[in-house]
């Protein structure tokens, strides 16, 4: 009988406390309940009401810690239904919809769908319309136009439409769906700022020495990291004997010239952005045969256990982009090694899986630990992962229910070998790899194209303003100009 009370969840209780009502001054009533929302975890749901004058106001706050990342949602809403939404808003996060330049800063936090925060945006302005017709009718004139348009944002009538959320804290969200296509629902992480860090309170203080990077006299994989044998053995370990010297890039294991020898490990110093405070970041260049260069970092911070892995490319950036179409038939396949740069989208439309660029980052693994990285990723930032594995919450829809359950279904037999199906990496920067079985021969199960890069590609990758001839007279045009 004790273990079946144990194994039962626990029922959530509502607090409920006398809190002062800030319109009239008397006492009400707040009440809290902590809860899990699907898609996200763990937030307090508080609830005031006074029974004087009748005020009542509801906001939410994250129940949990700090995320050791910022992130910021962009989402495409391009139907009726992309209202409906759930919109979990923290009050850390800048909500704002882009065709009209409208920003919503930092405030209370809401838990509300799509519709709904537009809604209250839209009586929020309209409440002080008045106030702006008395001071200034022009001002109120342009305020009254952006009332109209998030009117028709609302019934459905100025579709498509974006909206982005950026939280530095990494507690906000957008309700995701399986049925999103390219570019509908990008979700990116990013290293908070030290401005940033300060304004959430993760200061570190006085600054403090860079702690000095272990030594070892064995080898050492950077952590997340899986390379294959051959990477990890006698001098192409991974992380041999690490150098002490934390204050400079180290260069005793540097050529004449300064230039970074194959295989040989760097360490220099770094500011963690889980914390701000110093750490060590270790870097090391090795080469994929019949591929190129790429670079591996690694750091990790002894103070609050951040960790992060990063895989860049080295080289110089090619004329035209690369597609690489890999069709994969058995189990085998499965173990290619694959290079996907952070500049690379995946898709395998037979699964219904799109990942967008930038969303994994750069990334040196197998084909099936790729597949399983986005599995894992995805149900532990859209679903409450307990013991029974993907839950979701009592609040989710069937219907979704079924959609995801469906989803992951198809992911596990692609991972299991059970069914076969197409991967295929664009990377405008021709960074990416798979291995080939037939290497130097082609292997009929890969297809590579080079293509021309389209212009929004160009200005994403800060390439349209690039210039490498003839930039001194421009500096020179200018210095004049000034003068």
């Amino acid at each position: 009988m004790a273990q079946d009370m144990e194994s039962q969840p626990a029922e959530r209780q509502v607090d409920e406390i006398e809190s002062l009502c800030m319109n009239c001054h008397k006492d009400g009533m707040t009440r809290l309940l902590l809860t899990r929302i699907p898609f996200f975890r763990d937030v307090v749901i508080m609830s005031f009401e006074c029974p004087e004058c009748g005020f009542k106001n509801n906001e939410i706050q994250s129940a949990g810690e700090i995320q050791q990342k910022g992130v910021k949602f962009t989402f495409r809403v391009d139907e009726l239904a992309d209202l409906q939404r759930q919109i979990v808003k923290s009050d850390t996060c800048i909500f704002r919809i882009e065709e009209i330049d409208l920003e919503i800063p930092a405030g209370r936090g809401q838990l509300t769908n799509l519709e709904g925060l537009i809604s209250m945006v839209q009586q929020d302005l309209e409440s002080g319309q008045a106030e702006r017709r008395r001071m200034d009718e022009a001002v109120a004139a342009q305020v009254q136009t952006i009332i109209n348009k998030l009117g028709d944002m609302v019934d459905g009538k100025t579709l498509p439409f974006t909206i982005t959320l950026d939280d530095t804290t990494g507690n906000s969200t957008v309700e995701p769906s399986p049925n999103d296509k390219s570019q509908k629902y990008l979700r990116n992480e990013y290293p908070r700022s030290m401005a940033q860090n300060a304004a959430l309170g993760l200061s570190g203080g006085a600054p403090e020495p860079a702690p000095a990077p272990s030594t070892s006299s064995g080898a050492q994989e950077a952590p997340g990291i899986s390379l294959r044998p051959e990477y990890r053995a006698g001098n192409n370990a991974m992380f041999p004997a690490m150098p002490t010297n934390g204050s400079d890039l180290d260069q005793d294991n540097a050529d004449a010239d300064g230039d970074i020898v194959e295989n040989q490990v760097y360490s220099f110093p770094a500011s963690c952005p889980g914390c701000s405070r110093p750490c060590v970041t270790n870097m090391k260049m090795v080469r994929i045969p019949h591929f190129s260069e790429v670079v591996i970092m690694s750091t990790v911070c002894d103070h609050c256990g951040y960790r992060s892995n990063e895989v860049k490319t080295g080289g110089e950036v090619p004329d035209k982009g690369r597609k690489i179409t890999l069709k994969v038939q058995t189990k085998e396949d499965l173990s290619r090694d694959i290079l996907k740069a952070e500049s690379c989208s995946l898709a395998c439309p037979e699964l219904s899986l799109t990942v967008e660029p930038g969303t994994l980052g750069g990334r040196f693994t197998t084909i099936e630990g790729l597949l399983t990285q986005v599995r894992d990723d995805l149900k532990a930032n859209v679903f409450d992962m307990g013991d029974e594995g993907v839950q979701g919450g009592d609040s989710m829809a069937s219907q979704e229910r079924v959609k995801w359950s469906e989803f992951f279904g198809r992911l596990d037999e692609a991972i299991n070998g059970e069914v076969p199906f197409t991967c295929i990496l664009q990377d405008p920067l021709a960074g990416s790899y798979v291995q080939s079985f037939c290497a130097p021969e082609p292997d009929p199960q890969i297809e590579v194209e080079d293509y021309e890069r389209t212009e929004e590609e160009m200005e994403e990758l800060g390439l349209s303003d690039l210039k490498t001839e003839d930039y001194n007279d421009e500096v020179t045009d200018r210095v004049e100009v000034e003068k």
